[in-house]
């Protein structure tokens, strides 16, 4: 089984980041044949500061291998680094139904907000499409709001199989547990568009002054409060193991204790729970030509595999081989 999963470079990777998809994608390399690129097209939608991406999309190679993905294991590369995927996508354009595109959520939810949005986030579906089907991937691992993103890619494919013969591989999607919910700093969820992460590889003492200053409710000390859905317990059950779960959460039920009591554990969990990864980032920015390597390999072996993807489709549907 081939297992396929992007990133988009549009800034540090966060907790929400980590605990909602990379790990589980780190886990997935350990039994399945995976393919991990680095979405720069992707991003550029949003992205346009050219320096801001060229080191972003450095910065978002360093965590992976940092966070645990093994070059070994799983291949990794940078998406506009197989320019097949662009060429396919042009062949997937051509058959994808407007109706189609118009009801995808991030279309969608910015016209439905007055927001501008552009060509490049309207077929953003069948670009994506085109990164799923030019490796044959079997499995794409997303959260509950990508599903419909790869049913999208099902459809394109299947239309393809439909008018020009048995082509593409059909993808299935893999929903990532998102039981653990990873809340943000001021309760909602994490994300970069409300400004309310904490940075994986972010400094240990800078995170620390982050964590303390995260709002609480006013109940009185001695108050017994229910630890779940509480931001800070809920933080801190993200770094621990069950035993010291379980025993802040009797804390939070027995009462008689302060905020900034819990405040200072979920610091010192976090910065134990980084501590290796952050070192074997910091080993690895210092030598951003190994890095270079590492993820020019990995695009030398998914081109390989694109490159016959994409030859099987034009010659299917007389592009090529005329």
């Amino acid at each position: 089984m081939r297992v396929l999963s992007g990133i988009q470079p549009t800034g540090p990777i966060h907790w929400g980041n980590y605990f909602g998809a990379i790990r589980q994608y780190i886990a997935l390399q350990e039994k399945e044949q995976a393919f991990y690129f680095i979405a720069n097209l992707h991003a550029f939608t949003t992205v346009r500061d050219r320096d801001k991406l060229r080191q972003w999309t450095l910065d978002i190679a360093i965590d992976l291998l940092a966070l645990g993905l093994d070059p070994n294991k799983a291949t990794l590369f940078v998406q506009s680094d197989v320019p097949e995927v662009s060429e396919l996508c042009w062949l997937l354009m051509t058959g994808a139904p407007l109706g189609l595109l118009e009801r995808c959520h991030a279309f969608k939810d910015k016209k439905a907000k007055g927001i501008s949005a552009d060509a490049g986030l309207f077929t953003y579906p069948v670009l994506q499409a085109a990164d799923i089907l030019a490796y044959d991937s079997d499995t794409v691992p997303v959260g509950e709001d990508q599903v419909q993103h790869i049913e999208v890619c099902r459809d394109l494919a299947g239309s393809f199989n439909h008018e020009y013969g048995d082509v593409f591989v059909m993808p299935k999607a893999h929903v990532l547990d998102t039981s653990s919910r990873v809340p943000g700093t001021d309760g909602e969820k994490m994300s970069k568009s409300y400004n309310n992460t904490l940075a994986v590889f972010e400094d240990a003492k800078v995170q620390r002054k982050q964590i303390m200053r995260i709002v609480t409710d006013s109940r009185p000390m001695d108050e017994p409060k229910e630890p779940v859905g509480d931001v800070l317990y809920d933080l801190y059950s993200l770094v621990v193991g069950e035993s010291d779960r379980e025993a802040m959460a009797s804390l939070y039920r027995r009462g008689g204790f302060g905020y900034g009591e819990v405040k200072k554990a979920l610091a010192d969990a976090a910065e134990k729970f980084f501590s290796e990864p952050r070192a074997r980032r910091a080993e690895l920015a210092a030598h951003p030509a190994r890095i270079r390597e590492v993820v020019g390999d990995g695009a030398a072996k998914a081109r390989k595999k694109a490159a016959a993807v994409l030859k099987r489709a034009q010659d299917a549907c007389g592009v090529m081989g005329w």
